[in-house]
């Protein structure tokens, strides 16, 4: 195996990193494919203001997170040093660092990746109190609801279930649309609603985990859901797609989810989309912000790279202002500059911008640690289906398998 590996990096690194006839220096960035073209937009915008200096070369990950990060654990732990700049989901950051794969951000270069940028987005970036990465896009969800069976939206989970009951008493589309498969979407639930009571699944230092009444309070508003008439009877199969779909066929109310589905609902049904509308997430406690838990992507220097000052000012330069404005207008990505929230182009397509923006100035991040991919398949696994959710027994459960899982012993399901 260790032989492969070797090779492997050897043979990337033929493929790329190398000085160009030209006297550029070629950089690989190794990102999520975006169908929208932005990316590679911005790859070529700071080509060019690089003065000659570098080019970058877009390199295109699986689609799936877990085909992404499979490919990049394995380069970096062959060294392969073809890798100057990668998109790292938001929770791969701590991983990858302690794993010493990627290079601190320091001085000058810190304070221009945190110069303007949200505050929560940087905390995915951060372990130890050290910037390992600078946030590229973000994202969150929001309260997506039908006007002409809601006239007023909901503010807490309470008055949300109460109105889906109340509409099925009517023979009305009722459904709560949200994401209930056994999959990270059910862990983002589950810490949305956790951190919106007052708590968090780890405690601040993240060496053991924190739970306790919010967490128990979390599992019981999901268990509430999945046994009343807000369920879709497809719950324990649902993703963010399939919540779009059910949205958009005319069977639900309400729809917990993120960004993309205001322009889909827009082409696919232009007769519902006159009274879809949005809100804030809703509440656990009336007087208690929601935080719902952000998404995105940050970018990170390997620390393999042969180029690692070309690749620190390249990847200040592919999420600045204006390739993060295009990513937001051509891609649908949230943007992680605050000024940007002010630009009339983006309040122009995204009518519920500020909405967002008020959403991630209160959001939640999910917890930062090496152990991440461990403590998110033990609430997922422990909480699916939604409907068997036991609060006190689950909750003691998911605690039980992560203290394992950050002292690394047991097997995790």
């Amino acid at each position: 195996m260790l032989l492969a590996l070797v090779v492997l990096a050897s043979t990337l690194a033929a493929c790329g990193g190398e000085q160009e006839g030209s006297g550029r220096t070629a950089l690989n960035w190794y990102n999520f494919p975006d169908d929208s073209g932005a990316l590679q937009k911005a790859a070529d915008r700071c080509g060019r203001a690089s003065g000659g200096r570098y080019r970058i070369s877009y390199n295109k990950l699986p689609r799936g997170a877990d085909g992404q990060r499979q490919q990049l654990v394995r380069r970096l732990a062959a060294q392969d040093e073809s890798i100057d700049i990668m998109g790292l989901d938001v929770t791969w950051p701590a991983e990858f660092a302690e794993a010493r794969w990627i290079r601190e951000w320091t001085g000058e270069r810190k304070r221009r990746a945190t110069a303007g940028t949200l505050r929560v987005p940087l905390r995915t970036a951060t372990w130890k109190n050290k910037l390992y990465a600078v946030p590229y896009n973000t994202n969150t969800q929001l309260l997506w609801y039908r006007k002409d069976l809601v006239p007023t939206p909901p503010r807490t989970w309470s008055e949300m279930l109460d109105m889906s009951r109340e509409l099925a008493r009517q023979g009305k589309p009722h459904y709560v649309e949200i994401q209930g498969a056994q999959y990270e979407g059910l862990t983002v639930w589950f810490n949305t609603l956790v951190n919106s009571a007052g708590g968090a699944i780890l405690n601040p230092s993240a060496t053991a985990p924190s739970l306790g009444p919010p967490a128990g309070r979390a599992a019981a508003l999901m268990r509430d859901l999945a046994d009343s008439p807000a369920a879709d009877p497809s719950l324990p199969n649902q993703m963010e797609d399939q919540n779009r779909l059910a949205m958009e066929s005319g069977v639900a109310a309400f729809e917990l989810n993120y960004p993309f589905v205001y322009p889909s609902m827009k082409e696919n049904n232009p007769r519902l989309f006159k009274d879809f509308r949005w809100a804030p997430y809703p509440r656990v406690d009336p007087g208690r912000p929601a935080r719902p838990t952000i998404g995105g992507i940050d970018l990170a220097v390997s620390s393999y790279s042969r180029h690692p000052d070309l690749a620190f000012e390249a990847a200040l330069c592919l999420r600045n202002r204006e390739n993060q404005l295009t990513a937001a207008l051509d891609g649908g990505l949230p943007p992680t500059l605050r000024t940007l929230y002010d630009e009339p182009a983006l309040e122009k397509q995204y009518p519920f911008s500020k909405e967002v923006l008020a959403a991630l100035q209160s959001a939640s991040v999910r917890p930062v640690t090496p152990a991440y991919q461990n403590v998110s398949i033990a609430v997922s696994h422990t909480l699916s289906p939604p409907s068997a959710i036991k609060p006190k027994s689950s909750v003691d459960t998911i605690g039980d398998q992560i203290d394992d899982a950050l002292r690394s012993e047991g097997v995790i399901p």
